[in-house]
């Protein structure tokens, strides 16, 4: 369930201007001189049962003659959002919209208040600063990771421990995976020698997917298959130039075209696949209803890992090597 200070609701400032259609801008004027409202960003238009009309931006109020009337003025499809309504998501729409407030309204669509820019450059700074110590591993205690660096050892481990320990049983099926392949390695030892080059560079495309998809799932109006369909071609053009780049040098060092085949169909496949599980990783995070960040701990890459290994063993015992 979702904490009430990570919602719109403890954002909002219900001392803001109000004014009815049928006013002028010279008496929306007037009546905020006389009311002094907190809020100042923008004026919300009510009708007669206080529901949410539009609103007039302040520079927009400002730059009008005072005896145009606020309906000629306001603007109707102006993004609010419900109090109970997650904190990130509006500072999104914000962004989304180009705006620098947002109004809130209630479930019968009156005004609430509003959620002014202070708090929207407040939340995305602490998601921003969630999502680095979510990076590092830092899952719980979401108050004290703010102050991490100063962290005692113990409450450091207990924060980094549980991501480490399904790092370790991954890395566990990845030296199951090589021993699987022993009689490949000690026929062509060679094929060992590029284990570490795939994985790395497999790894380091998921991990570019990983940090576009924290930001960016949350920002994006796009579908997933859109997405996924977009950062698939992405993983296997970075995967064929990176292999067709390795090939030559392969060949030039080891004189052997299966085993320069090999690798470069490896990074080819290896690419696309980690670009997948990049995205995908946090997509699923984030319909689990937990932070899309947690897809960029080392979950996310010992899974990169190991199936970058499994794919180029595989490509190699297919070359015949």
């Amino acid at each position: 369930m979702m904490r009430r200070h990570e919602t719109v609701g403890a954002h909002v400032v219900a001392s803001v201007a109000r004014a009815h259609p049928e006013e002028t801008a010279a008496q929306a004027l007037a009546r905020m001189t006389a009311e002094k409202p907190t809020s100042v960003e923008l004026l919300l238009v009510v009708d007669a049962h206080g529901k949410l009309v539009g609103v007039v931006p302040m520079a927009k109020l400002f730059a009008l003659d005072g005896a145009t009337p606020l309906s000629e003025a306001v603007v109707r499809d102006f993004p609010s959002v419900a109090p109970n309504v997650d904190q990130e998501h509006a500072a999104s729409l914000a962004l989304h919209h180009g705006v620098d407030a947002l109004p809130v309204v209630d479930a019968e669509g009156c005004p609430l208040g509003v959620m002014p820019s202070q708090a929207l450059l407040q939340v995305l700074r602490r998601e921003h600063v969630e999502d680095l110590h979510v990076l590092s591993g830092i899952r719980r205690e979401t108050a004290f990771a703010r102050h991490a660096i100063e962290d005692p050892p113990l409450r450091s481990v207990r924060h980094r421990l549980p991501w480490l320990l399904a790092g370790l049983a991954g890395s566990a099926l990845a030296t199951a995976a090589m021993a699987s392949f022993e009689a490949t390695l000690r026929q062509t030892i060679a094929v060992a020698f590029f284990v570490p080059a795939i994985v790395y560079l497999a790894d380091a495309i998921g991990t570019q997917s990983e940090a576009i998809a924290v930001r960016g799932l949350s920002l994006t109006r796009s579908g997933i298959a859109h997405l996924l369909s977009a950062e698939l071609r992405t993983g296997m053009l970075l995967g064929a130039i990176l292999g067709a780049i390795s090939f030559p040098f392969v060949l030039g060092a080891f004189g052997d075209l299966r085993l320069a085949g090999a690798v470069a169909a490896a990074l080819f496949a290896a690419g696309s696949i980690a670009a997948i599980v990049g995205l995908l990783f946090p997509w699923l995070l984030a319909r689990m209803r937990r932070d899309p960040a947690y897809g960029s701990g080392p979950i996310a890459t010992i899974i990169q890992d190991v199936l970058s290994l499994l794919v180029y063993l595989a490509v190699v015992r297919a070359f015949g090597l």
